[in-house]
Formats: C-alpha cells, structure tokens, sequence
C-alpha cells in the first residue's frame, strides 16, 4: 500500500499532531484511521493514550507523558512505514429519523430560494445522500459530514444564530450535521432529529465514530414525537447496518 506523505509537529508538551495532505479525501481517512488503528494495537503500549482523528490529522495526547519530539516524532514515521493499512475495521451505516416540517426547518424557504429548488426536491437530495463522519467536535456530539451533493452546497448563514435547537440538521457547504445540543451556530437549519447522539452518563458517550457513515430518513411530525419519546425512555436503538469491508 502506498501512503500518502505525513508531517509532524508538536502540540505542547503532552502531544504531537500528525497531518496528512490537506484534503477531505475518503482515500485520506481511512489511511489516518487505518493508522490509528495500527498504532492502538501495536506501538502505544503505555496506558492512557488519547487518539483523536479527523479530515487530515491525527492527534496523538498523553497526559502524564511530556513527549521527547525528536525521538517519538521518529518513532512514528517508523511505525507509520511499517503499518501496512490491512487492519479489518467495522464499517457502519447508520440511518437517522429527520422531521423536515417547517417548525423544525426554520430556513427551508431561504434555502429552496436561493439554491433555486422546492422544497421536496431539496429534502429528496438530502435523504438518499451517504454521509461520511470526517469528525466529531466544536460541541460533544457534533458530526462533521461529509458528501452532500453539488445541487445541496450552500454557505453559512452570514450571520449565525446565537441559539440552534437541540437535534437541528443544517447544511453548509460541502457538509451537512446534527447540532446535538442547544449552540450558536451558523449552518442553514432544515429539519430536526429527535434521538440524542450524545449521553455523557454512557460509557461510550456517543455511538457514531469517524469513518462511519450516515443517511437520514424523513419522517413524519407522528413519528418525530413518538422516536423521540422512545428515546427518552431509553427503548430507541438507531438502525444500523454493517458494510463491506
């Protein structure tokens, strides 16, 4: 397999940044994923490792450890030449509920006008869409996703909302997402989804990791409630699907 170039820089004392070509390229993820992967397993024997992975980097912390940059960021070019990117990783779709009702798509009209489309056709392009998570963050939950199509690309609203709903699906650019908690922001808010992607009181706090894969599903006012009332009583399990390696 031939790897795409690495760099290497420090980040403080505790961590050392790896980034790959600047490009959101599923060719470019699973080499970082393949690599974190690789370097869990087999050359991070110290406990308390943190990996953190996202579009071109990988972050490599340890709290207790001040990391010798020379000698590691060595060690990791190293480790990075022999990994081989043969690791078989679970490969995940998960599909999503959307309500796309305009109580909860405060900007569908702003959207349909200025991409020139109704409103069915836009929801229709959004549904049968595959998302890839490229990264999780700005708030706990929070997927980057990545794949929306041409006609869907958007800007960021050029003022952003101090307030966005809990479960509000926005679009901006080539990325759509799930604002899992109520935050500022600026995407284009077109629906909303009523299971939480984020329990902190979980041992895996959330259950969507990089590299996944995503696909929303349109559902009706009735079963937005009832979804979402099932997942407040803990009964909702997201429906996923494994894929081909």
């Amino acid at each position: 397999m031939i790897h795409p170039p690495i760099s290497l820089k420090p980040y403080g004392r505790h961590a050392l940044l790896i980034e790959w070509p600047n490009e959101v390229s599923e060719t470019i993820l699973e080499s970082i994923l393949d690599f974190e992967d690789f370097l869990v397993r087999d050359c991070l024997k110290e406990r308390e490792w943190e990996t953190i992975s996202a579009y071109n980097s990988l972050l490599l912390v340890h709290p207790k450890i001040e990391i010798d940059f020379p000698k590691f960021s060595q060690s990791v070019k190293e480790w990075y030449e022999r990994s081989k990117g043969s690791v078989a990783r679970e490969k995940v779709l998960w599909k999503l509920p959307v309500s796309y009702d305009k109580a909860f798509g405060i900007d569908l009209d702003e959207v349909a006008d200025r991409l020139g489309m109704g409103i069915d056709e836009i929801i229709t392009l959004h549904t049968e869409s595959v998302y890839t998570v490229y990264g999780i963050g700005f708030v706990p939950g929070f997927m980057y996703l990545g794949g929306v199509p041409q006609e869907l690309e958007i800007p960021r609203k050029a003022t952003p909302r101090l307030k966005v709903k809990k479960g509000a699906v926005g679009i901006a650019g080539k990325q759509t997402g799930i604002y899992p908690q109520e935050s500022p922001g600026g995407w284009n808010i077109i629906g909303n989804c009523p299971i939480p992607l984020f329990d902190r009181n979980k041992k895996n706090p959330c259950f969507v990791n990089v590299g996944d894969k995503i696909q929303f599903q349109k559902v009706s006012l009735g079963e937005y409630e009832l979804h979402k009332i099932e997942a407040e009583v803990g009964i909702y399990k997201p429906e996923k699907m494994l894929l081909d390696a």
